[in-house]
């Protein structure tokens, strides 16, 4: 069970956090401040914090900081403020994402979902399929003894296929988790960077195989022989 911190000084909030989170399945713990939230980290492990701006003793920035120091869990920052400056601050910081209050309970457990899951596919570190690996950690990808050269995009398009054969993802599911809940792009540049993936895999046998489904999106398949 994924396990939430969240750190904000007004309790109402917390608790409507906590009631739609709970709802979906999560786990919740409180902090009225960014004090009370590094003892709990020191304490307990997380899968995400939920973090407030603006809070006495120790504010939302700062406890940003610190967990970006000292743990590796994503941050969704949740603040009144939502002027493009503080915005900027909070992912020049390392935050996630940021809701800005007054919010819609339901968006906020989207966009948590959304973390978790984009979370996930940068925190595997390393896959192998066929005479293919790739290191999210040293962002290499080498095929056949070659190191091959991929834009951020298409690599971690490719390590989320890959990560997972023979599951199929939709092109909405693919856009949320590798450009992020608020990408306004059409998701027709899921077919631009499969295509631009695929490409970089002609010339000899590769060792998959990206499966368009109709109507659905894509899956990818191992090929055997490689």
């Amino acid at each position: 069970m994924n396990n939430v911190l969240l750190v904000d000084d007004d309790s109402s909030i917390r608790e409507l956090m906590e009631l739609y989170l709970m709802a979906e399945g999560f786990q919740t713990v409180h902090a009225k401040d960014g004090q009370e939230a590094s003892e709990l980290l020191e304490k307990q492990r997380f899968q995400l914090a939920i973090v407030d701006v603006m809070m006495p003793q120790k504010d939302g920035w700062q406890l940003c900081m610190e967990i970006r120091q000292d743990y590796d869990l994503p941050i969704l920052m949740v603040t009144a403020k939502g002027e493009t400056d503080d915005k900027m601050k909070g992912f020049e910081l390392g935050t996630d994402d940021y809701l800005v209050k007054p919010f819609d309970p339901r968006e906020l457990v989207m966009r948590v979902k959304a973390i978790l899951r984009r979370y996930k596919v940068n925190a595997h570190g390393k896959i192998s399929i066929g005479n293919l690996s790739m290191d999210l950690n040293m962002w290499e990808a080498v095929w056949d003894g070659d190191r091959l050269s991929f834009p951020t995009k298409e690599f971690l398009l490719l390590f989320k296929l890959a990560s997972s054969p023979g599951q199929v993802f939709s092109r909405d599911q693919l856009l949320e988790d590798i450009w992020g809940i608020d990408f306004e792009g059409s998701d027709r540049t899921i077919d631009s960077h499969i295509k631009k993936i695929r490409k970089k895999f002609e010339g000899k046998p590769a060792p998959f195989e990206i499966i368009s489904i109709r109507g659905l999106g894509y899956r990818l398949e191992e090929n055997k022989l490689c």
